[in-house]
């Protein structure tokens, strides 16, 4: 597992949808790139279990050439839930499932 500190940011690179990540550390990544080498989805994706507060829920987590890191979703529900807009930094948690 792995615990992080992590600012919420949005990729808004389509204009009409605005996605809601934060960044996991770029050494932790590294890690995951050597550990999951030929276990990789589609866009070089990566299925986790996440926690953010007292939300868990199942995800992916994907490669960002631009911040040398994986970068994870954080959905509308869980940023509801947790009272967190762009800007906060959260405590995150992330799983590797695939291993």
């Amino acid at each position: 597992m792995i615990d992080f500190e992590a600012e919420l940011w949005i990729w808004d690179a389509r204009k009409g949808d605005s996605w809601t990540f934060v960044s996991l550390p770029v050494e932790e990544s590294e890690t995951i790139r050597e550990l999951t080498g030929g276990l990789r989805r589609g866009f070089g994706a990566v299925r986790v279990r996440v926690r953010i507060g007292a939300t868990t829920w199942t995800t992916s987590i994907f490669p960002d050439k631009a911040r040398a890191a994986y970068v994870l979703p954080v959905k509308r529900a869980v940023r509801r839930a947790q009272r967190l807009e762009p800007g906060d930094t959260t405590p995150v948690t992330v799983e590797v499932l695939e291993l």
